[in-house]
């Protein structure tokens, strides 16, 4: 019996069309929550980019798994946290800087860049006004602020490159133009495992929808994973059930499918 399901936001929750959460989203949710099934967010976003979308959102999650799963809360506990080390950062600074990479520094309630390239004003236009725009910042800053996450501008191509000057990391890619760097022990698969633990329920109770590269894993851990028909292929092939895009009532469907709404 699934009694926990865990979203994806951006592409999931939030069309990137109309960057509004869709009627039939809301009120499945709803329904779910007048069940008494424990709903959660699950996103690459950080605490304050969060809250740069809850007047999107507007509703009251039980708890959320942010930051691909290096920070999850649960009200005003938190659950979890595997912020990056600081000799991994400063290993990484001076390839990015000779390579002319533009990264984005995240921080729990502060996101700054190394420099804004081209690829950064793209993903600005992408996203619209459901991020703010980070500014550019010293990264000596990494050497006395936490840092959880880098989202790095770089191809798939470049990626094995650039993993081999930033140790003790993986790689999460959602978008094209850019990747999210996370510790080698995190994850979004993590955290909905913490987040379970907490709550007292298991990986066969979960349900899970998401439609980018961070979300294969998630779906993949869960009972039931959803891919979003705005998804890719790998994600669509890593999922146990594919159902409509965002914008044409996805995650209402699916619900309805598997018997949790009506």
């Amino acid at each position: 019996m699934i009694k926990a399901v865990f979203f994806d936001i951006d592409g999931t929750l939030l069309s990137f069309h109309t960057h509004q959460m869709p009627q039939s989203t809301r009120t499945a949710l709803e329904q779910l929550q007048e069940k008494g099934i424990k709903l959660f967010v699950a996103s690459g976003r950080s605490p304050r980019a969060l809250a740069e979308a809850e007047h999107l959102l507007r509703f009251s999650f039980d708890g959320c798994v942010l930051l691909n799963g290096q920070y999850c809360i649960a009200g005003s506990q938190v659950i979890h946290e595997l912020p990056l080390s600081t000799a991994t950062l400063q290993a990484s600074i001076p390839y990015m800087k000779q390579r002319q990479i533009a990264c984005e520094f995240v921080e729990l309630d502060y996101t700054y860049l190394n420099h804004v390239n081209q690829k950064v004003l793209e993903l600005r236009s992408f996203l619209g006004p459901t991020v703010s725009q980070p500014p550019v910042d010293d990264t000596g800053r990494t050497l006395s602020h936490t840092t959880y996450q880098l989202c790095a501008y770089i191809s798939q191509q470049e990626e094995s490159g650039f993993l081999t000057h930033v140790p003790n990391c993986r790689l999460a890619r959602w978008n094209p133009l850019f990747v999210d760097v996370i510790h080698e022990l995190g994850g979004k698969a993590v955290g909905l495992q913490k987040m379970l633990e907490h709550f007292g329920l298991s990986r066969e109770e979960c349900m899970a929808f998401g439609d980018g590269g961070n979300d294969i894993e998630m779906l993949r851990f869960a009972k039931i994973g959803v891919a979003m028909g705005n998804a890719g292929a790998p994600v669509k092939e890593a999922a146990d059930y594919v159902t409509s895009d965002t914008d044409h009532d996805g995650i209402f469907s699916a619900l309805c499918h598997f018997g949790l709404i009506e």
